[in-house]
């Protein structure tokens, strides 16, 4: 069993624990002895069979039809994103096209986040190393960034870093949908040692991570809020977007703009915080 199929098994396990017999019309049945829908049960109301069903949630080398994926799908109720992580764990998707260099070159991305500037600005790959930031988001977050890091990366830094967890005030929201779009890219990496090595450190260090990955959730890109109480500026709220970088499917920018007058108004005491201490 490859380590994509056992992914897709372990995807398929957690979805269906996640749907209730009362969401998609059958009687509770009394009491059970795991959560959500037996195989037997969305088997039926996918209109599939049960064996093959029990072989695809195992992991088997079976041939699975987007029509066949898509029943199965829409009895779990999955969210777009997840009908996407569904399809590429069970290779009925067009591989995603080889990476390409002629829109743009690495060397280019200082000058285009220092262009940003006085906006926060940071380029990141899908598993959060950041590969670029400018002197704004150095700034901002340099206190997030004070242990020894294998590597620089926005997720290790944000759950290990005691003083990010105390900065960022929207953490239990935050480090869920950041562990959900590392899941969402890990649909593509399933395998590849160096993603495999990280997540395994991750999980070892951080039982926290642990139980958020075992959770097998996915999230799309979405703008979202950030909220930071900064220990000069004082509480910031900083909408977050992520931008494609289409020349390259595995980066990602990710920029900071105020979300409020107060916010604008505020962000520049944060200036210079990096060179001073």
């Amino acid at each position: 069993m490859s380590a994509q199929r056992a992914e897709l098994g372990e995807f398929l396990k957690a979805r269906r624990a996640r749907v209730t017999p009362e969401d998609v019309g059958l009687p509770s049945g009394g009491r059970r002895r795991t959560p959500g829908l037996r195989r037997e049960e969305l088997a039926l109301l996918a209109g599939v069979g049960v064996t093959w069903y029990t072989w695809l949630e195992q992991g088997r080398p079976i041939n699975a039809s987007g029509q066949v994926l898509d029943a199965v799908a829409s009895t779990l109720q999955l969210t777009p994103v997840e009908r996407e992580h569904l399809y590429r764990l069970a290779e009925a998707t067009p591989m995603r096209l080889p990476r390409t260099t002629d829109c743009a070159s690495e060397s280019v991305f200082e000058e285009i986040v220092e262009a940003l500037d006085p906006l926060p600005a940071v380029i990141t790959n899908t598993r959060f190393d950041i590969v670029r930031a400018n002197q704004a988001y150095h700034d901002l977050f340099h206190d997030w960034h004070q242990l020894p890091c294998i590597h620089k990366n926005l997720l290790w830094c944000i759950i290990t870093e005691p003083s990010a967890r105390e900065q960022l005030l929207n953490y239990d929201t935050e480090v869920p949908y950041l562990v959900g779009r590392l899941r969402s890219a890990y649909g593509e990496h399933v395998g590849d040692p160096d993603w495999e090595t990280d997540l395994e450190r991750l999980r070892s260090i951080c039982p926290e991570f642990a139980q958020l990955w075992s959770r097998h959730e996915v999230a799309a890109c979405t703008p979202r809020l950030r909220r930071i109480r900064n220990p000069i500026a004082g509480e910031l709220h900083l909408t977050v977007t992520e931008l494609a970088v289409t020349a390259h499917p595995d980066l990602v920018l990710y920029v900071e703009t105020p979300a409020d007058d107060e916010t604008r108004a505020k962000l520049q005491l944060t200036r210079g915080t990096a060179t001073a201490r």
